[in-house]
């Protein structure tokens, strides 16, 4: 089969595509032909180095396709279920062998392709709009990357729960997809300070909280947009590594709180695998929620989707096509 291999950590240059032999399922495990990849900053990451895998290794943490081989020990699974799933690596290719704990079933109406574009981004914005800070009507919150992959699902879902939501974008075009979304009030960050737009909008009082993507170069103003005891979630870093903070720093911003979560943390178990996901395909079947695939390109072209993603050229979902 055909696979995206990377012998060492580096640019987007790393990322070759060669012939590879095809996975065997082991115990417990069941072989996915792979129909849709998705590409998700953490790959970047992985990829650079700055989230350790040791070369050589397919990157890669989320896909939808069609099992074609089931190892010994699985059951409720068979050859030719439409299966998705994230969180594993191995993605970037034709074919991958994944745990089947970890392997969620695509319902009709569900189309491969959109059900790849959620696992990882949609359920993220499920836990941190569910779980990390559940959000109740008449909250106010600041949304960066608004029209990024995860931005828009996580808009959409925090207007399903009443929410006022504030996001940040680069251009008009974003701009418009953004409030397509459902962004009340777009603030475009090239142009406007993002904290003294969000100061003016909510009367000084601040929002309830922060979904930074960021990092680095948005931590220090997303923290200084907080209420008291507001709670700045920062789950990405596409900017860079935030540095080391000053835990008085959340005292005297008004007795704030800080988490960096993680979906692993918070689909650990099949439970809450199944009610994420599920959760995110009935709505998409009920047409609830819009998934946006930005664009797609061929597995050969997996560097010119990294180059696109980390430079903050795309909207909503880039995908692989094995």
């Amino acid at each position: 089969m055909r696979a995206i291999r990377v012998q060492e950590v580096g640019g987007p240059e790393v990322l070759r595509v060669e012939e590879v032999p095809s996975p065997e399922p082991g115990e417990g495990e069941v072989r996915v032909r792979i129909e849709a990849a998705g590409v998700n900053f953490i790959d970047i990451y992985v990829r650079t180095g700055a989230y350790r895998a040791d070369p050589p290794f397919t990157p890669g943490m989320e896909a939808a396709g069609v099992v074609d081989a089931v190892g010994p020990g699985v059951a409720g699974l068979s050859v030719g279920n439409r299966v998705a799933y994230a969180m594993e690596m191995g993605s970037y290719a034709q074919e991958a062998v994944v745990p089947a704990w970890k392997l969620v079933p695509v319902p009709d109406g569900v189309e491969l392709d959109a059900a790849a574009a959620v696992m990882l981004q949609g359920m993220t914005a499920h836990y941190l709009t569910h779980s990390t800070f559940s959000l109740e009507a008449g909250q106010r919150i600041l949304v960066h990357a608004a029209a990024g992959g995860v931005g828009l699902l996580l808009t959409q879902i925090a207007k399903r729960r009443g929410a006022t939501v504030f996001g940040t974008v680069s251009t008009s075009e974003k701009a418009e997809l953004a409030r397509q979304a459902g962004v009340d009030d777009v603030i475009r960050y090239t142009e406007t300070d993002f904290a003294e737009e969000v100061d003016r909008l909510t009367g000084g009082k601040g929002v309830d909280v922060v979904y930074d993507s960021v990092g680095k170069d948005t931590f220090d103003r997303s923290m200084g947009c907080l209420r008291p005891r507001g709670m700045l979630v920062l789950y990405g870093q596409s900017s860079g590594a935030v540095p080391p903070v000053d835990p008085q720093r959340l005292n005297s911003g008004g007795s704030l709180f800080l988490t960096r979560p993680s979906l692993a943390h918070y689909a650990a178990s099949r439970e809450e695998l199944l009610t994420r996901s599920g959760d995110l395909f009935s709505w998409i079947r009920s047409g609830e929620l819009e998934v946006r695939i930005g664009e797609t390109h061929p597995l050969e072209d997996a560097a010119i989707a990294h180059e696109r993603l980390s430079g903050r050229k795309t909207t909503g979902k880039v995908l692989l096509k094995p």
